[in-house]
């Protein structure tokens, strides 16, 4: 390989395992869900990789170095087009844990410095959209995870209810809202016993479907009477930590 002096490097924070992280540049079904359909890799050296974006633009390289979860490095270069040959850049990522989920540092090695300035907002947009199919993945059950949520607030059972808690929540999960602002699991049982001691009765359901990004997710709520008339709506913002459960949830009452 020739000389590559021009470097550009890149750092971003995901909301998810390494291992869940790793698994979209080892396999290609996942790999395509960030590049585009018809993108594949080989993740072992030698193997080959392929990019295709989705306006027809191809990249094709090599596997140099695969170590999962933490490091995998390839060659890159165009097929047509973009005048950098295949085999005339090098990319390097790195990925480790971090306080908020995986840390994914990104260097890719150039011959050219026009060729680098080209691919600095190419990689800003790609990494985003590769965190995007990441926490899609990680947070699949988030609907679940709401459902559970709201109707732990009716649940009579408080074994249930712990347990429940414990299942979809950390434990130094926070609640905020008009009524709540507890922190932790020991602080908000209770006070899910007491919101149903002076609201007997009353249940929540989601209305709609979660919205979610990288791990925050929107979800509307209704509140039901014991007549079934409705009493009360809003919508919770829940942030979720990298095992996948509930870090934190704001309420807002409509």
């Amino acid at each position: 390989m020739m000389p590559l002096p021009h470097s550009l490097n890149r750092t971003i924070v995901i909301r998810a395992t390494p291992e869940t992280v790793f698994r979209f540049f080892t396999d290609s079904t996942r790999w395509a869900q960030w590049w585009g359909t018809g993108s594949t890799i080989d993740a072992r050296p030698g193997g080959a990789m392929k990019i295709r974006h989705p306006n027809g633009v191809e990249a094709i390289g090599e596997i140099l170095e695969v170590k999962p979860p933490t490091k995998i490095v390839f060659t890159m270069g165009y097929v047509s087009g973009t005048p950098m040959p295949p085999g005339s850049s090098r990319v390097s990522i790195r990925v480790e844990p971090h306080h908020d989920g995986t840390k994914l540092d990104l260097l890719h090695e150039f011959a050219e410095a026009g060729m680098r300035d080209h691919h600095v907002q190419g990689w800003r947009f790609q990494l985003s959209l590769f965190s995007n199919a990441v926490t899609n993945e990680a947070y699949g059950h988030a609907s679940t995870a709401v459902d559970r949520w709201l109707a732990t607030w009716a649940e009579p059972d408080a074994g249930v209810r712990e347990k429940t808690m414990g299942e979809i929540a950390t434990p130094d999960v926070t609640f905020r809202d008009q009524f709540s602002m507890v922190d932790g699991a020991a602080d908000l049982l209770p006070h899910i016993e007491a919101a149903q001691r002076f609201m007997p009765g009353l249940t929540m359901r989601r209305a709609g479907n979660v919205r979610h990004c990288q791990g925050t997710v929107l979800a509307d709520w209704v509140a039901v009477g014991p007549n079934g008339q409705e009493r009360a709506k809003g919508t919770n913002v829940y942030a979720f930590a990298p095992d996948g459960r509930i870090a934190a949830v704001t309420g807002f009452w409509s």
